[in-house]
């Protein structure tokens, strides 16, 4: 088992690694994920690529951008095929009304940064409004399959004609794996602390046991 987590432990710092570096290419959504299944953390900040037409809008209030600005994020969900859907973040509230020349039937193809979803609200949902970026909190509303995390979008093109909107930078992920690194690393000394115990407890009885004589 210390061999187990020594072997983890290394797979995660490798893991570090490759979550730092910057990918400039651009993946199809479908490549890297799919959709009633986990987001990889490996394809987190990844730049994608889909296109379909928004089924739903929402308010997202008190979001926070890269800059460390708060406001309320527009999110539409994007059906991408007859049977799924993802969450993409458009822009700030304010805009919504920017475009008025889309309609929910025009496929929109749009670019964007992958990103994880949200763990904790920032209000309570409401009609019309979600609480966190995340596509559980909406799985009552659609019959459609949904994508886990959500796309922090860098453009949006309806037939080559770009739609002009403020866009958001995407604000830094805390991540979890130096953490779990060195929960590894602790769980390596401790199953090596207790094969040590096991390997000396025989020596340990028979120096009681001749003592005792």
């Amino acid at each position: 088992m210390g061999l187990w987590q020594l072997d983890r432990a290394r797979a995660l710092a490798q893991l570090k690694t490759k979550v730092s570096q910057i990918d400039p290419y651009i993946y199809p959504l479908n490549s890297l994920t799919e959709p009633a299944a986990a987001l990889n953390l490996l394809f987190v900040g990844r730049t994608v690529v889909t296109a379909g037409h928004y089924v739903a809008n929402f308010r997202a209030p008190n979001q926070i951008d890269g800059a460390g600005r708060s406001n309320d994020w527009e999110v539409g969900l994007l059906q991408v095929d007859s049977a799924s859907a993802i969450l993409i973040v458009r822009g700030i509230w304010s805009e919504r009304l920017k475009n008025p020349e889309i309609k929910a039937p025009m496929v929109i193809k749009v670019v964007g940064n992958l990103r994880p979803s949200q763990n904790y609200d920032h209000v309570d949902n409401a009609p019309g409004v979600i609480s966190r970026l995340d596509s559980s909190v909406i799985v009552g509303l659609t019959d459609l399959k949904l994508y886990d995390g959500f796309i922090l979008s860098t453009a949006e093109s309806h037939n080559g004609a770009v739609l002009q909107r403020t866009r958001l930078t995407p604000a830094l992920i805390q991540s979890r794996i130096p953490r779990l690194y060195w929960q590894h690393v602790s769980y390596v000394a401790i199953w090596w602390l207790m094969a040590v115990i096991v390997i000396y407890l025989p020596f340990y009885r028979r120096r009681a046991i001749a003592a005792q004589n």
